[in-house]
């Protein structure tokens, strides 16, 4: 007789792989330079793993506060305070998570009711949209314009609803380094004055931004903070994406309902990292001074790219820059990395994926936070593409 498993619904029917997982496999399995997904393959700080090795030997070792480690928090509220001018109490205002995208999980799951609607912007992070579906709410879907990747306001407003609950921003933008400039800022102020939508803000790399632009925090606009829950990685400042340590900041009364849902979820994260952050952030020029190194990074890939085919798409900020290959080739941004990775050894993300329709637009992603040699030899790759 044969047995039966039980059987269950999925909450995410329409969602396999991500395509970081898959092209980072087939990365593997092809021997390929690897500039898909987005961490660095260049040593952290030395003095930070001394650090987290220090706080080990010391004790740090057990549980600590569910929000996080106290001293931790209140560095990172004298941090917001010295970058954006910000008032945060650590008290009741941050909570330190298992990464980013974990604090942007529970942000959408405290506040999100089934039936609600969330603004998305396309291309968008691949957690966004599944996110605001386990929820049961509705992601309202609005492609920024290409090939600048710009916020089309109008279409924000004409998208606006009585269920609107949320409109979920990025900048640095993940995956095309587009920035919002005052102007976005002044837009998005107009949209939510008078109104009960919240904002979700992920910034995980605030610090990763170019050209001598401001970053554009939620932080630094108190009307926009009260609404806002403002999402932090570690992993992205200190070239530790591994460790998977972020924080969240929001109101008072917004943190309130957050902690609400980690405390049953998490709890508390990785005592001894905390502990080793709260020192070293003390070394303002280690987050400083991130810009000047990543752009140093992005101008010399973009250098390399030159003697490609591939046309650049200006990043100003991320560990990223895209590239349309619409001058040379017709076939889908899928197929071509995948061919890219077979064939000549290299691995991109096709941008489509970042489309819940898969809108292709002929551009693969490309991360330069690597060192310089393996950007040389990943570009060399490109020089034999066949086209």
């Amino acid at each position: 007789m044969t047995e039966k498993f039980p059987s269950i619904q999925s909450k995410l029917p329409g969602v396999g792989t991500t395509i970081f997982t898959v092209m980072s496999q087939m990365a593997i399995e092809y021997n390929a330079v690897n500039l898909g997904q987005g961490f660095p393959d260049f040593l952290m700080s030395e003095e930070l793993t001394s650090l987290v090795d220090k706080a080990m030997k010391d004790g740090f070792n057990q549980y600590t506060h569910m929000a996080g480690y106290p001293l931790l928090r209140e560095r990172l509220a004298e941090k917001a305070a010295r970058s954006y001018n910000a008032s945060v109490d650590p008290e009741t205002q941050i909570t330190v998570t298992p990464g980013g995208t974990y604090a942007i999980y529970t942000a959408l799951t405290t506040v999100l009711q089934p039936g609600d609607e969330v603004i998305v912007f396309e291309p968008a992070y691949d957690s966004y949209i599944p996110n605001i579906e386990i929820n049961g709410a509705i992601p309202v879907l609005i492609s920024l314009q290409f090939p600048d990747y710009s916020i089309p306001w109008d279409e924000v407003k004409a998208k606006i609803t009585a269920r609107t609950k949320m409109i979920m921003i990025n900048t640095p933008h993940n995956p095309t380094g587009s920035v919002l400039s005052e102007n976005d800022i002044e837009q998005l102020r107009s949209i939510v004055s008078g109104t009960q939508i919240l904002i979700l803000s992920d910034e995980v790399y605030e610090h990763l931004i170019y050209d001598g632009i401001t970053h554009q925090s939620m932080l630094r606009y108190p009307d926009l903070m009260e609404r806002s829950f403002v999402c932090f990685s570690f992993g992205k400042t200190y070239h530790c994406t591994g460790w998977k340590l972020g924080y969240c900041i929001a109101s008072p009364a917004l943190m309130k309902e957050f902690r609400k849902v980690h405390q049953f979820n998490c709890f508390s994260c990785d005592t001894p990292k905390q502990v080793a952050v709260a020192e070293y952030i003390l070394n303002e020029d280690a987050y400083k001074s991130l810009g000047v190194f990543l752009q140093q990074k992005r101008d010399f890939f973009r250098e390399l790219m030159k003697a490609t085919p591939f046309k650049c798409i200006p990043s100003h900020g991320s560990y990223f820059e895209c590239y349309s290959y619409a001058n040379f080739s017709n076939e889908a941004d899928k197929d071509l990395a995948i061919r890219l990775t077979k064939d000549y050894g290299i691995a991109t993300i096709p941008v489509s994926a970042f489309y819940k329709n898969g809108e292709d637009n002929k551009v693969l992603r490309f991360c330069f936070a690597k060192k310089e040699e393996t950007l040389q030899r990943a570009v060399a790759k490109l020089h034999n593409l066949k086209i």
